[in-house]
């Protein structure tokens, strides 16, 4: 397979995009730093919330930045965690005395420079608080949610929490809904074709043109199960039933989420979102709030995923609360 990339040199990729990136939504973020993008308009008097995470999951992660939402996230390289120091500054941007949250996927290189920029910032007298998004239900057993990743799982965690910290609840609070929107949520992805990291020279994975690979992680880890391309319906129908079975207590009202990993159209999205919902709703759920679109990519990679999340009445109100930030708007 050959990749065609509309770029200069490989290794600015990183610093053009979150240049570009920060032109087109100047009304409502900054860099603060090369790496660190922050909200145009500083908050309030409230805790404040830091995301991040490599790049090449556009639009996350500076796509969460601003009202209702994130007020800093720290950028890495092309999948590969921000460095502490990166971290840090994201911590002190958005700092506005009352604490930080730092919500992130469920990554060992995340996990490791988040928590020493954590340690840093609490030797500077920032209290700072962490949560690891961790939805994919591929990548662990279930009783090992611990060392599941983080996926598109991560844009309802960043919503609430962010819509929590606007409203004026206190750091435990935002920590305490941000880990039950984590855990009222599950996420699977089907692959169809890979991604080349720029300069690289090769696909990230192999994947024959009549193949697709369900449970795929988003820097191309590892599926559970590969097999020969299926319609949409049958598709949904895995990734639903897969996800439901790694919740015990269901819940009748679910918010549904369908990831575009970069190279999918609209259409095809559109249709395994109509799918995943039909399949819900065969199973006794209810669909009370829908997303579609590219949340959490990767690349040019071809496929999907599907996030479920079972709601109740306080999850709910903060996925509905105004939100203005460039990838998610209420």
């Amino acid at each position: 397979m050959t990749f065609k990339k509309l770029i200069n040199d490989p290794f600015d990729v990183v610093d053009e995009a979150l240049d570009g990136f920060v032109y087109a939504h100047s009304s409502l973020i900054a860099l603060h730093e090369p790496r660190v993008v922050v909200r145009r308009s500083p908050a309030g008097s409230k805790v404040g919330i830091v995301v991040g995470g490599g790049s090449g999951h556009e639009p996350a992660f500076g796509g969460y930045v601003g009202l209702g939402m994130a007020d800093a996230a720290a950028c890495g390289n092309i999948f590969a965690s921000p460095p502490p120091n990166v971290i840090l500054s994201a911590i002190r941007a958005a700092n506005h005395g009352h604490g930080v949250l730092m919500a992130y996927g469920n990554y060992a290189g995340d996990v490791m420079n988040f928590g020493l920029a954590a340690q840093l910032a609490a030797a500077e007298g920032i209290e700072v608080r962490e949560v690891r998004v961790s939805d994919d239900v591929a990548s662990a057993p279930k009783g090992e949610e611990s060392k599941r990743r983080g996926i598109a799982g991560d844009i309802i965690v960043f919503k609430c929490a962010g819509a929590a910290a606007e409203g004026g609840r206190p750091l435990a609070e935002v920590e305490r809904i941000a880990r039950d929107a984590n855990d009222w949520t599950r996420s699977m992805g089907v692959a169809l074709s890979a991604c080349e990291v720029p300069g690289s020279g090769r696909p990230t994975f192999e994947l024959p043109d009549d193949q697709m690979e369900i449970g795929m992680g988003v820097h191309g880890e590892p599926g559970i199960k590969r097999g020969p391309l299926r319609p949409a319906d049958e598709v949904a129908g895995v990734l639903v039933d897969t996800i439901l079975a790694d919740v015990e207590s269901l819940r009748g009202d679910v918010a549904l989420l369908v990831n575009g990993l970069g190279a999918t159209a609209y259409v095809d999205q559109h249709i395994l979102f109509r799918a995943a919902r039909r399949a819900l709703e065969a199973r006794g759920l209810n669909v009370v709030r829908g997303y579609v679109g590219e949340f959490i990519t990767s690349l040019e990679m071809a496929g999907a995923s599907v996030t479920v999340t079972f709601l109740h009445d306080e999850l709910l109100a903060l996925l509905d609360a105004p939100a203005s930030a460039p990838a998610f708007r209420n």
